[in-house]
C-alpha cells in the first residue's frame, strides 16, 4: 500500500524511562513506550502526554533504526497532547502531511500505524477501519476527553501517540486510548486539536485557557425534586473556587447558572465548551439564580492555573 510506504518514515517509536518507588520506598527505573509522529522536518514530534510525563530520559526511533535523544518541549495533560524535540545533526526527517479533521465523515477509510511492541516485529503495524463517530466523549483515569474520533480500526498496546490516516494518507488525528473489552473500539484526537494545542506548547511550553473557576452538575428533574431546587433546567454550582473569576463574583455553591451570553447551558460540558472558545480577559456574563432571586453576573476570564 502506497500510504504505509510514503507515511512510515514519519511515524516514530518513543522509549522512555521513569524512576518509580516500590512498596519498600526503593527507586527503580520503569520502562515505556508509545509512538509519536513528525509534525516539522525541525525535529518537533507529536504525542501523548501519557508516553511522556514524568519521564527522566527517552529515545526516539525512527523505522529504519536511526535513533534520537528526545528532549520534552511541553505536555498538556487535559488534553493528552504533548511535543517532543530531537536534535537532528546532519540527519533529516520527514514531516507527516497533515489533513483537516474538521472534514471527517463517519464511514471514511481509516488507517493507524504505530509501533505498538517496539522493535520486536520489526517494523510498523498497520491497522485499517473506518471512522465510526465523531465528537466522543470518553471517561478515562486521567479524566474526562471530549470531541475524540471513533474508530475500529485496531489500536495496539504502544499505538498511541501514532496516527491516524485517511485514505488520502494525511493525518487526521493522533491515536490517544482504547478501551480493551470494546471489541476493538479505539479513539484519537482530532488533528486540529492536537496541533493547535501543540503549536501553543511550542510557543509557550504550555496551553494557555481561560478559566471561569467552578465545579457544577446538569440540573435533571429528579436532581431538582430530590434537592428541592427552584429550577428544573441549568448547571448547580457545587464549587466556586474563592480565587477564581467566578469567586470574585461572589458565585458560590447552590447557585444556578440557567445561561452564559444568553444561551441556555444543561451541563457542565456545555458551559466548559464555550469559555473555552474565548479568550483571557474576555467578559461573558451568567444568569444566576440564587433561590427565588435572578440576576446576570459579568465574569472575566482568567487564565487557568498552573495544576
Amino acid at each position: 500500500m502506497q500510504i504505509v510506504e510514503k507515511s512510515s518514515p514519519c511515524v516514530v517509536n518513543i522509549n522512555t524511562v521513569m524512576l518509580m518507588q516500590d512498596a519498600y520506598m526503593n527507586v527503580t527505573p520503569q520502562q515505556g513506550m508509545g509512538s509519536g509522529i513528525v509534525i516539522d522536518p525541525k525535529g518537533y514530534i507529536l504525542t501523548n502526554n501519557h508516553i511522556v510525563e514524568n519521564t527522566q530520559s527517552m529515545v526516539v526511533s525512527t523505522f529504519d533504526g536511526t535513533r534520537f535523544e528526545g528532549k520534552l518541549i511541553g505536555t498538556d495533560p487535559m488534553s493528552d497532547v504533548a511535543v517532543v524535540k530531537v536534535d537532528l545533526g546532519k540527519k533529516k526527517l520527514k514531516a507527516a502531511k497533515l489533513g483537516d479533521s474538521d472534514k471527517i465523515r463517519v464511514g471514511q477509510i481509516s488507517i493507524a500505524i504505530g509501533n505498538p511492541f517496539g522493535f520486536m516485529l520489526r517494523g510498523p503495524t498497520v491497522t485499517v477501519g473506518v471512522i465510526s463517530a465523531l465528537n466522543r466523549t470518553i471517561q478515562a483515569d486521567r479524566g474526562v476527553f471530549e470531541n475524540l474520533i471513533q474508530t475500529d480500526a485496531h489500536i495496539n498496546p504502544g499505538n498511541s501517540g501514532g496516527p491516524l490516516f485517511n485514505k488520502a494518507g494525511e493525518v487526521i488525528g493522533m491515536n490517544s486510548a482504547n478501551i480493551p473489552f470494546a471489541q476493538g473500539i479505539g479513539f484519537s484526537i482530532p488533528i486540529n486539536t492536537a496541533m493547535r494545542i501543540a503549536k501553543e506548547l511550542i510557543e509557550h511550553g504550555k496551553v494557555i485557557r481561560p478559566w471561569l473557576g467552578i465545579l457544577g452538575l446538569g440540573i435533571t428533574k429528579e436532581l431538582a425534586d430530590y434537592y428541592n431546587l427552584s429550577s428544573t433546567e441549568g448547571i448547580l454550582v457545587t464549587r466556586a473556587f474563592s480565587n477564581s473569576p467566578a469567586g470574585q463574583q461572589r458565585i458560590t455553591a447552590n447557585d444556578i447558572i440557567l445561561s452564559v451570553d444568553g444561551k441556555k447551558v444543561t451541563d457542565m460540558s456545555e458551559l466548559a465548551s464555550y469559555v473555552r472558545k474565548k479568550k483571557i480577559g474576555d467578559v461573558i456574563t451568567l444568569l444566576i439564580r440564587r433561590g427565588n432571586l435572578e440576576g446576570p453576573v459579568s465574569v472575566r476570564l482568567a487564565e487557568t492555573p498552573s495544576m
